[in-house]
């Protein structure tokens, strides 16, 4: 049957009368699910409106406007970018408030609904500085600088991180140096003055995370003027795996 009828064409029977209806009906409902569509599209967008009056309304608006932020996300009526906007603040908002891992999840969330989100990247690197995850901190940065490469905050905060990645570095450069004297002093050990540098280069001694040291070993075969060397010697090996290695690969040289 037609959907749109002629004059005189009016459904007769039972069966067209029935399809009439239907479609009637059809059209009804869709006619209010599109009115309930854009009823929730306009509260989602008056609900991050209202969030953002709270937060510049200070820290006492703060719930509030987490509040509006996430009746809005919950709606689902958004898009991918609109949503990740939302994300975004709260993130924003989280940082204000010192949730920093509430932070971190809100603006990596905000990244996958929308990876050109440039404020997601800096408030994602932003929260992993205060938790001291140097390394996602700095890779959130680089990677909003590329979409952005002229971001002034963005720049700023990759210098604090560098800053922070080298001052922690040279503490746990300090704290393994402490670690491998305490390590070698433990095994009643003496270290003597530095020699044939010339054939073993800067390598040092160190002390891995299971407290075994490992060690630079020359081997130095004086009646043939020649040596080997074994860069990483494991004090819990015996030479005679070493030594099996060595054969080996002097085998593979001659």
């Amino acid at each position: 049957m037609a959907l749109w009828m002629e004059a005189g064409s009016e459904p007769k029977t039972e069966s067209e009368i029935a399809d009439l209806e239907a479609i009637t009906a059809l059209k009804e409902s869709a006619a209010l699910e599109l009115k309930g569509f854009i009823t929730l599209l306009a509260s989602s967008k008056l609900l991050e409106e209202k969030g953002n009056e709270y937060v510049k309304q200070g820290k006492k608006h703060y719930s509030d406007a987490i509040d509006c932020y996430t009746r809005g996300i919950n709606q689902n009526v958004l898009s991918s970018s609109e949503n990740s906007i939302l994300y975004a603040n709260r993130a924003h908002v989280n940082l204000l408030l010192g949730n920093y891992r509430r932070a971190l999840m809100d603006a990596e969330e905000a990244i996958k609904l929308c990876p050109n989100n440039v404020k997601a990247y800096y408030r994602a690197a932003k929260a992993s500085l205060v938790l001291n995850l140097l390394n996602e901190a700095k890779s959130f940065c680089e990677k909003g600088l590329e979409q952005d490469p002229d971001n002034k905050e963005l720049k700023k905060l990759a210098g604090e991180i560098d800053s922070r990645k080298q001052e922690e570095d040279e503490r746990q450069a300090l704290v393994s140096k402490a670690d491998l004297a305490s390590a070698i002093q433990n095994r009643g050990l003496k270290i003597g003055k530095a020699m044939f540098q010339e054939l073993t280069g800067l390598r040092k001694p160190v002390l891995d995370n299971n407290n075994i040291l490992h060690w630079p070993v020359l081997l130095l075969y004086a009646e043939v003027m020649s040596s080997d060397f074994i860069e990483d010697f494991c004090e819990t090996d015996i030479f005679a795996v070493h030594l099996d290695m060595i054969s080996i690969f002097r085998g593979l040289l001659f």
